[in-house]
């Protein structure tokens, strides 16, 4: 099946975005405002809320996969918008709490800080790759290639829920060495 005039006019964009995302967060996440002699005040309130996000995420995708396997594909639409919506929000915050907050060392032992870092390191290698899934699986959806757009979410729902359920499990796992 050819892509459609939609899918064509976001994949350039779709591609940006997804080369962008993770080079600007990866330097912002370099940049701490307070070691860089800014007075500001460390937003250490913000990885429960996160963290939070990350669940609510998780609990809306399944809950959209319930509604289209149930035929309500306007449900569907409109809880994957509050997932990418969610996502976005989760970065924004992610990032400004790095911004403004020394990082926290995972202070676990033994083969539970082995289980920590292969948790945490496969959480962000897929919430890098999974960006591009994400967004040529909507735009499909929009653009109305549904069997494409099927197959697509097959491999894109799983990883997305992944890295949104991982995403709490590593603040859960590291929540005890913050220090405010």
């Amino acid at each position: 099946m050819a892509m459609t005039a939609e899918e064509k006019k976001y994949k350039g964009i779709i591609w940006t975005l997804s080369i962008v995302i993770p080079i600007a967060v990866a330097v912002l996440f370099g940049v701490n405002l307070q070691k860089l002699g800014y007075d500001v005040k460390p937003l250490s309130f913000l990885p429960p809320i996160y963290a939070s996000i990350n669940g609510l995420t998780a609990v809306l995708l399944v809950w959209a996969v319930s509604a289209i396997k149930k035929g309500n594909a306007k449900l569907h639409e409109n809880l994957i918008k509050v997932c990418m919506v969610c996502s976005s929000l989760f970065l924004v915050m992610y990032v400004a709490y790095h911004m403004t907050s020394v990082s926290t060392p995972y202070g676990g032992e033994g083969f539970i800080r082995l289980v920590y870092f292969f948790i945490l390191i496969s959480h962000i290698l897929l919430s890098i790759i999974i960006i591009p899934f994400v967004l040529f699986t909507f735009v499909r959806g929009i653009a109305g290639a549904y069997q494409r757009h099927k197959r697509l979410a097959r491999i894109t729902y799983p990883m997305w829920l992944y890295v949104a359920v991982t995403g709490v499990i590593v603040y859960l796992m590291i929540s005890p060495y913050y220090t405010h």
